[in-house]
């Protein structure tokens, strides 16, 4: 029978066993780093995403209170027409009369509906560009930053 003896190497002092939790305490280190870095550019991204949609909330509530404002003027105005026209069929003597006095209405108030409609329409798209230009910008400038 043979004995085969087996001699004890000494391991160098910088061997992989020692240099193992330096080198994860480096690469703990650049991760915290990293995630610190991370966080700190979402909170600020949602913070000015938060202020973008407060500042297109209000715009729009503003151009929704100045959009029912000229709702509540055109009926007003056109209560007054209508208003108007039943005093001055009062006064109607024929039926030639009438029908004068009627088709002038209409005439008058198909202008004035078309003319009503005109500006709604604008103020509507005004009030929509106002709400959502500025989103549109700032999720360019987010998408900018994130490429």
């Amino acid at each position: 029978m043979a004995v085969t003896t087996h001699t004890a190497t000494s391991k160098p002092a910088t061997s992989a066993m020692t240099d193992s939790p330096q080198a994860f305490h480096v690469m703990a280190e650049a991760a915290a780093a990293q995630t610190k870095e991370a966080y700190e550019k979402m909170s600020a991204a949602s913070a000015e995403a938060t202020d973008l949609i407060r500042k297109s909330c209000s715009t729009a509530v503003d151009g929704a209170q100045v959009y029912n404002n000229k709702l509540l003027e055109f009926a007003q105005t056109n209560f007054k027409v209508a208003f108007d026209f039943a005093q001055r069929l009062l006064g109607v003597k024929s039926p030639s009369e009438f029908m004068g006095l009627a088709t002038e209405h209409a005439r008058k108030q198909v202008e004035i509906l078309t003319e009503q409609a005109k500006e709604l329409a604008a103020l509507g798209q005004k009030v929509t560009l106002a709400t959502t230009e500025p989103l549109k910008a700032g999720v360019t400038k987010a998408f900018g930053h994130a490429v």
